[in-house]
């Protein structure tokens, strides 16, 4: 029989905060992009992109919670090299995201904490806040890149009536010259301030004419707790853009 995980390291925020939130004891640490829950102290092994394996098993966890996307094979292979456990999600769509924060929380050894239950809720009847406008969503600058099709941030943003005019590109996150984004027939322009923190300063100059929203990246990107007020929060900045 597996020993039960006393000790856990993510290397994803969102997974970090979903363990802090539910058992916070097992967290001994977590990447310098971990920013919730507040006051984190746990030991920091650098960033998602290049997290140091040895500070990784000088912790001693029982279990590495990674992702396909946020994390590099290179690097996970080189945690398993150490003997680590490394559990690895992956996740595209809403649906998605709730069973593989399931998977993850089971793999600490925790039960279905209430705050998972009550994202789903909140999403179970979501009404759509903008439906169907048609929208550009830029994640970088220098180089433009955009949502394309089959990502989370893109599944959650039609649930909320978004049309992502790239939703059909054969590339996930492709590369668009922003004239190209402007003459795309976009009615919307839809800004997160990350993995590129755009800014009412930083951004919407480049889409003149064209209503943008500033939308927080925790509540588009992340699959954990914010799943609950997610919702709320991104609705109220996408009807906000389009009064």
């Amino acid at each position: 029989m597996a020993l039960p995980v006393r000790r856990v390291v993510s290397l994803v925020p969102s997974l970090t905060e979903a363990v802090a939130a539910t058992a916070p004891e097992l967290l001994v640490g977590a990447t310098d992009w971990c920013s919730h829950p507040g006051g984190l102290d746990v030991a920091r092994v650098g960033g998602t992109k290049n997290p140091d394996p040895g500070r990784v098993a000088a912790l001693a966890p029982g279990l590495v919670l990674a992702n396909e996307e946020e994390n590099r094979a290179a690097d996970l292979a080189a945690l398993r090299a150490a003997g680590l456990n490394v559990l690895v999600t992956q996740v595209r769509t809403l649906d998605q995201g709730f069973t593989e924060l399931a998977r993850a929380l089971h793999a600490c050894g925790l039960a279905r904490p209430g705050w998972l239950a009550d994202a789903e809720d909140a999403w179970r009847d979501v009404s759509p806040a903008v439906p169907g406008l048609r929208a550009v969503v830029p994640i970088w600058r220098r180089p433009w890149m955009v949502l394309g099709r089959d990502t989370f941030a893109g599944d959650v943003l039609a649930r909320l009536g978004v049309v992502g005019v790239h939703a059909g590109h054969p590339e996930r996150y492709p590369r668009i010259p922003v004239g190209e984004l402007n003459a795309c027939g976009a009615e919307l322009v839809v800004l997160p301030d990350e993995p590129y923190r755009f800014t009412a300063d930083d951004g919407p100059e480049a889409f003149p004419g064209l209503p943008c929203a500033l939308l927080s990246g925790r509540h588009l990107t992340w699959y954990g707790p914010s799943l609950t007020e997610a919702p709320a929060v991104l609705a109220a900045a996408l009807r906000a853009a389009v009064r």
